[in-house]
């Protein structure tokens, strides 16, 4: 229905109100480039909205024509013009009848021309961006419910959701692609929403993905061996993370020093920086972690004053400092000591040690934790709750990470038991994925290991195996809900899984699930 712009320090006008954002306007072109110093227009036209994909232009879109490893955007120009583009974005002009913007690099141009059509959201947002490793997702949770203890609007985007007042979606992506992203915070701006936290992976620093977003504060949990397929080494993958905490990208930081990575991070920032950590240097320092079947106990030191809290589920000690530093962000955005607390020891992360209970006498737990150093304190975590055997299952997604599988088997020989199974494989082989995970086990002494393909069934092995007082670990999925096998993507939830293998071993009474977290 028609309405008026929810941005009331921009004269747009009249524009539709539409579920994506709030609100649809038109600006022309050359408004809508403005932000780019070396564009070159041919023509000009009226902007609607900004595209990406082909297959989603709408009349009066700008189609973005972005180069990728298989296909350059400009072979699909001119299906976005039939389907009613008003204008491309290319680096080189194409022999069509429509108006063009040509630009030296079309990805990094995506995000400023959609934050400008939205009237740039991120401005009016308080926003922190989460980066590492392991425990990005939790952090952002966590980070959120600090900030809503302490009365501020708030909104989030994660690898589990994008959420908002009143509405939320899962995630296809830990971060949104950049036209995405900015119609959510457009979204969340219109919903009131006064501090955002993103989930921000080093994929989307590297696509530019959150260009223009300058957060007020952005946070480093820790960083190991991960995706260097895509970035190559090591060196390369922190180079990128470290990119989002310049003064161009952020205001101040939050870094965890106990990672040495985190040590380099803090020692070369150019923004005020909030250290965390176990070590006497963090500004908000851990000094005591007590972990229960029911909670973890951790105490920190802010500024000399002692600050305690207990959070209501069983989680990883490590992830103590992930705590400290969810607490130093909400503090940065300025919630209340108290209140910060208050969100930490209430916030539920979804898909971290998250139990399944139908009344049978052992722990089973699904966990969202993927990479070696997140399977290793998972299995740890365990051994602090209980004196019984721990049964792992546990695989390795497709298409990605292949250098850190045989880290995964390594890491699966702390349990007792390990059940390598098929992940979210895709198109590849699961038995390739497996043998690769394998030899991460060659040499090395540890617990029983066996292979079975087939999830379900995994998961059943472990269940049958386990009795009093273990505890059965079904990691890498967590929140997913679907697993990708040959193209074909199908329903498959670990919780629910887990559920009937439990009734199926003969434990009666209806499911009980409780959410805790741990690493990851």
């Amino acid at each position: 229905m028609p309405g008026w712009c929810r941005d009331r320090r921009r004269r747009w006008g009249t524009c539709t109100v539409i579920v994506e954002c709030g609100c649809q306007h038109a600006i022309g072109l050359s408004g809508v480039v403005r932000g780019l110093p070396e564009a070159e227009l041919l023509g000009d036209a009226r902007i609607l909205e900004v595209c990406t994909d082909s297959r989603r232009v709408r009349p009066g879109a700008l189609f973005c024509a972005v180069p990728g490893t298989r296909r350059d955007g400009r072979g699909y120009a001119a299906e976005a013009v039939a389907a009613g583009a008003s204008a491309l974005l290319v680096q080189r002009f194409v022999d069509l009848p429509v108006a063009q913007v040509r630009v030296p690099a079309v990805r990094p141009a995506v995000g400023p021309v959609a934050a400008e059509l939205h009237g740039n959201p991120a401005g009016d947002l308080a926003i922190a961006a989460v980066t590492g490793t392991n425990g990005k997702t939790t952090a952002v949770h966590l980070i959120e419910a600090a900030l809503a203890a302490g009365g501020l609007r708030t909104g989030l985007s994660s690898t589990v959701e994008s959420r908002l007042p009143g509405w939320r979606s899962p995630a296809s992506l830990t971060t949104p692609d950049a036209v995405d992203l900015q119609r959510l915070l457009c979204r969340m701006r219109t919903a009131g929403v006064q501090a955002a936290v993103l989930e921000v992976s080093s994929h989307a620093i590297d696509q530019h993905r959150i260009d223009p977003v300058r957060a007020e504060v952005t946070v480093f949990t820790n960083l190991s061996p991960e995706h260097l397929d895509y970035h190559g080494t090591v060196e390369q993958y922190f180079a990128t993370k470290a990119a989002l905490f310049t003064p161009e990208r952020c205001r101040r930081a939050v870094v965890n020093i106990d990672d040495p990575w985190g040590r380099r991070l803090a020692a070369q920032a150019r923004v005020p920086t909030v250290t965390v950590g176990r070590s006497p240097r963090a500004d908000v320092r851990v000094e005591e972690v007590g972990s229960t079947f029911d909670g973890l106990r951790v105490v920190f030191r802010e500024g000399g004053a002692p600050v305690a809290l207990t959070v209501p589920a069983a989680i990883g000690g490590r992830h103590a400092t992930g705590l400290a530093a969810a607490y130093a962000a909400a503090r940065v955005l300025g919630a209340p000591k108290s209140a910060a607390v208050d969100g930490l020891s209430a916030a539920l992360p979804p898909g971290r040690f998250q139990r399944v209970d139908v009344g049978q006498p052992f722990l089973a737990v699904v966990d969202f934790a993927h990479t070696p150093t997140a399977v290793a304190d998972l299995i740890a975590t365990a051994r602090r709750i209980s004196r019984g055997r721990v049964h792992l299952v546990v695989g390795c997604a497709g298409h990605r990470d292949r250098f850190s599988r045989p880290d995964v088997g390594r890491a699966a020989l702390a349990a007792d038991t390990a059940v390598f199974t098929a992940d979210d494989p895709g198109e590849e082989d699961p038995a390739e994925i497996t043998a690769q995970v394998l030899t991460g086990t060659i040499g090395f002494s540890g617990g029983e290991f066996a292979v079975e393909h087939d999830r379900r069934a995994a998961i059943a092995a472990a269940v049958e195996r386990a009795g009093p007082g273990d505890v059965v670990l079904v990691a890498g999925r967590g929140h997913e809900r679907y697993q990708a096998i040959n193209g074909v993507r199908r329903p498959f939830d670990d919780v629910e899984v887990v559920t009937a293998a439990l009734a199926a071993a003969g434990w009666a009474g209806p499911p009980v699930q409780r959410r805790g977290r741990t690493c990851g």
